[in-house]
């Protein structure tokens, strides 16, 4: 899976807006927002908000990785089986910094400033000539044509899925390229482009980049360089020192650590016991067990260890157990409804994650974007042309998922969901569930993660006792990737966007999750294998909507029609990033809103220390660690 363009991841029916110049200015400037608005911060700000500008550089930090298994080569940016996430953030820089305390912003870094069409039809940047690669050669306009134009011939699907509204790359200068698009009606691809980071063109010549260049440290232009690659297992960032944007204002309390090592595990619970002994530094939890009571020991009852729950008020991103609509048996909504109304959540939750989520019930949780009431006037304007190719409820209910009393006992769901069945065609017979034909409901859950098993297990008994079977099929990573990319499974468990972090300024990237365009092409995130052209008719309209609140309301409308199209059987998200880390780092006092900081942080001690040591060492303003929970 690809990550660079997990970030950047956000048919033309052109609206009557779409005559409607942009509210921009063409005049070079240091930031780009969506819609032409002010950014947060202006052209001579310092750092941002939510760094110690003034927090010591040194020491070391190391992590688990997110993904589960070895990786298979270093880059990130291909399609092939796993990268180092973490290359896209530590070794390569990007034209512009996107802040993490704004929805959508970019400010310059290699480009030193940014100039848009105010007609929307191409973007133009200034490279910074200070900007080096690490082996001091210059970075120019044509290392960055060389980036875009790999990643689109060799890179992940994602690429040619973003950036496909680019007509022609311009190199200007040597410091200056210009983006021509060919239209004007995708309002995040200026800002997609300047978060575009840069490879040098003199290295990767030589390597075959469309297999990921195998475990040879590449060549970067950010903060950090490789230093150490333990094949599949772990790779060892060192910091540069004389990185030539290190005083930047986007840089600024940033990438403090010399030293950033990132380990792959094969099992989550070897990960938590080693956190517990001290084997590494700091782990993104995803389990609500593991985060409750899997790290239990004296360190964390002392303090060395430390529990913290950061960006609580990030939005969340969607994630279900996701029909193939390739299963003829899945093609009647009334199947996806009635299956959709017998997994327990609230059971589940109470059970096996000490009610630590929360249900979802939008493709944007904990956001502006999710449909929570009935729809508005605007809303109903954007919809009433659809009207008899979308579910009716679309017009007239708001979307709850099914809740129960969580006792375990849900006959009610089950009686429901059998009516739904019998209106669909699937009668009992022989204590099984089946269609005229005499087949009988049946389908098999597709696991390559791991850890899904016990919250599966109760819903495979709630399927049986109508007659309906579940197989469940455990695989290892490598051959889950060739299977979602061939799209060979009937349900998965699965997260939009695939990286697990939030949309909070959608564009074409919904394409790549929801669009027609993307069903059945490898490595687009489209798990339903989803073609409908009322949902296709509305990823337009957000992407081409000419301010934020327009876009909004075209993302509840969106959001509305997939909801009611019972596409997957809704999961939850937590109230905010849970991790698990040693006691031994420095945080500002303001973390960003939409991520959890970690470059934000640096190093107060070379061993994890307990509460009270580390309160008595440090000064309060500052450096106050999580709450121990």
């Amino acid at each position: 899976m690809s990550s660079l363009f997990l970030p950047l991841l956000r048919s033309l029916l052109v609206p009557a807006l779409s005559c409607l110049c942009l509210s921009v200015s063409a005049a070079p400037s240091q930031a780009l927002t969506v819609y032409g608005e002010a950014a947060k911060y202006p052209d001579n700000f310092q750092h941002f908000d939510y760094v110690n500008p003034d927090a010591p550089k040194g020491g070391s930090l190391s992590r688990a990785s997110m993904e589960i298994g070895q990786f298979n080569y270093i880059v990130p940016y291909i399609d092939q089986g796993t990268g180092v996430a973490q290359v896209d953030d530590w070794l390569y820089a990007p034209l512009a910094f996107r802040s993490l305390d704004e929805p959508y912003t970019v400010y310059g870094l290699i480009a030193q400033k940014m100039e848009r069409d105010p007609d929307g039809l191409w973007v133009r940047f200034y490279l910074n000539p200070k900007a080096r690669f690490a082996d001091d050669t210059p970075i120019t306009a044509q290392d960055v044509a060389f980036t875009y134009n790999t990643l689109m011939t060799k890179g992940s699907l994602g690429y040619r899925m973003v950036y496909g509204e680019v007509k022609d790359v311009v190199v200007e200068g040597p410091l200056q390229i210009r983006f021509d698009f060919k239209n004007n009606q995708n309002r995040t691809l200026a800002l997609d482009l300047a978060s575009l980071r840069i490879m040098p063109e003199h290295w990767w010549k030589t390597r075959d980049f469309a297999t990921g260049g195998g475990f040879e440290p590449p060549l970067g232009s950010g903060p950090y360089s490789v230093s150490h690659v333990d094949p599949g297992r772990s790779i060892t960032f060192e910091r540069n020192k004389n990185w030539w944007a290190k005083d930047l204002p986007v840089s600024k309390g940033m990438y403090n650590f010399d030293r950033l090592t990132v380990n792959f595990y094969s099992d989550t619970d070897i990960a938590r016991q080693l956190l517990k002994a001290g084997a590494f530094d700091y782990n993104r939890e995803f389990s609500a067990t593991g985060f409750s009571i899997g790290y239990d020991s004296p360190a964390l009852t002392d303090g060395r260890l430390q529990r913290g729950v950061f960006a609580k008020d990030k939005p969340g991103a969607a994630q279900g157990f996701a029909f193939n609509l390739q299963n003829p048996f899945f093609q009647d909504r009334r199947v996806r409804q009635a299956l959709s109304l017998l997994w327990d959540f609230e059971w589940t939750n109470k059970q096996m994650m000490r009610n630590f989520y929360v249900r979802q019930q939008s493709y944007f949780p904990k956001s502006e974007m999710a449909a929570t009431e009935l729809p508005d006037a605007r809303e109903l304007e954007i919809l009433e042309p659809l009207r008899g190719k979308i579910p009716d409820e679309v017009f007239t209910q708001v979307y709850q998922a099914p809740k129960t009393d969580g006792s375990g006992y849900i006959r009610d769901k089950q009686l429901q969901a059998l009516a739904l069945l019998k209106q669909a065609g699937w009668t009992p017979k022989d204590n099984k569930l089946v269609n005229a034909k005499g087949e009988q409901l049946s389908f098999t859950f597709l696991d390559g993660q791991g850890g899904f098993d016990r919250m599966i297990m109760p819903y495979k008994r709630t399927l049986a006792q109508i007659g309906i079977n579940m197989d469940i099929r455990k695989i290892d990573s490598a051959q889950y990737i060739n299977r979602l990319n061939a799209r060979d499974y009937d349900m998965i468990v699965v997260g939009f966007p695939r990286s697990g972090q939030p949309i909070v300024s959608p564009g074409r990237e919904m394409y790549d999750m929801y669009g027609s365009s993307s069903a059945t092409q490898p490595g687009a995130s489209n798990a339903f294998v989803l073609r409908d052209p009322a949902v296709d008719t509305l990823l337009d309209g957000l992407v081409q909507a000419n301010s934020r609140e327009e876009m909004v309301h075209y993302a509840r409308a969106l959001d509305r029609v997939l909801q009611w199209g019972y596409y997957m059987i809704p999961n939850y998200y937590s109230i905010g990033t849970p991790t698990v880390y040693q006691n031994r780092f420095g945080r500002p006092a303001l973390e960003p809103k939409y991520d959890e900081g970690l470059n934000t942080w640096w190093e107060v001690s070379k061993t994890a220390q307990s509460n009270a040591q580390f309160n008595k060492a440090n000064a309060p303003a500052s450096n106050t660690p999580a709450e121990n929970h």
